[in-house]
């Protein structure tokens, strides 16, 4: 397999990753072979994944957009994945050019790809870190230098708790972010659910199977487990709802069903 020149050094391009085979979905060009293979397989069973991904990043800007008009512009965005185009801080930017983002993933290739992106953007920077420890993503360089963590931050979760497991205690990972956070904060997140997918859950167990397989479990979570995330926020109407449900700015009729896969929701802190 011929090793494209943007690969990081030290990448095996042999083993799939899930912020990868989200930017295969998504119709980018940083994957490669394996995540490709892997998303086809995951795509067998359901078919609508790459709407689902759209319906997600149709979300992300939704949301941060509303933390705009809500008076917080600065953003920490986890699991951020592969820039593509109207990414958070072009979003966040348009409409106050003094917005501040960070975004933090543990794929060295959604990093490194990042970081190209914004080298000439010094109100915005990407760092090397994982969800489940949130530690050193709040001692983070880039977040020291650019955010202000005594005024209100706009925490974006987008499509990233549905690969931490139970085992990892995703909750409390998220709690020790929400609390390092100031009161006015807001949490923005999406969520893979069985509730929603227009498909049978024993097809869809089918593209939860192709994840495991490849060491990336996806955990569907209820709609009341997703809800857990939001402990000591407020939920913004209309609460925690299927993706396009979120103060929706197009005709919900024009959507394909399988958008309406999983949840997403906005929580102000107290």
């Amino acid at each position: 397999m011929e090793r494209p020149d943007w690969a990081p050094p030290g990448i095996d391009i042999t083993m799939p990753s899930v912020a990868r085979m989200y930017d295969h979905y998504l119709g980018g060009s940083h994957n490669f072979e394996a995540d490709r293979e892997a998303a086809r397989k995951a795509m067998e069973f359901m078919p609508g994944l790459p709407k689902i991904t759209q319906a997600n990043r149709a979300f992300m800007r939704r949301a941060v957009r509303f933390c705009v008009d809500e008076g917080v512009t600065q953003f920490l965005d986890i699991g951020s994945g592969i820039p593509t185009f109207g990414n958070v801080h072009e979003v966040a930017q348009r409409a106050d050019s003094a917005a501040r983002i960070v975004y933090v993933d543990h794929d060295p290739v959604a990093v490194a790809h990042s970081r190209t992106v914004l080298e000439d953007n010094d109100q915005a920077a990407a760092a090397y870190a994982d969800l489940r420890k949130p530690r050193d993503i709040l001692g983070s360089s880039e977040v020291g230098s650019l955010l202000d963590l005594d005024r209100p931050v706009a925490l974006l979760l987008v499509a990233i708790l549905h690969f931490v497991e139970d085992a990892y205690d995703p909750y409390a990972a998220v709690a020790e972010l929400r609390d390092a956070l100031p009161p006015g904060s807001l949490i923005a997140v999406t969520h893979a659910s069985y509730e929603g997918i227009p498909v049978p859950q024993e097809q869809a167990d089918g593209t939860v199977g192709v994840y495991k397989d490849i060491r990336n479990p996806l955990i569907m979570r209820s709609r009341a487990e997703i809800a857990r995330f939001f402990e000591g926020y407020d939920m913004v109407e209309p609460g925690l709802v299927p993706m396009p449900h979120w103060r929706a700015d197009t005709e919900l009729a024009e959507e394909d069903p399988w958008s309406f896969s999983g949840f997403a929701g906005v929580g102000r802190k107290r």
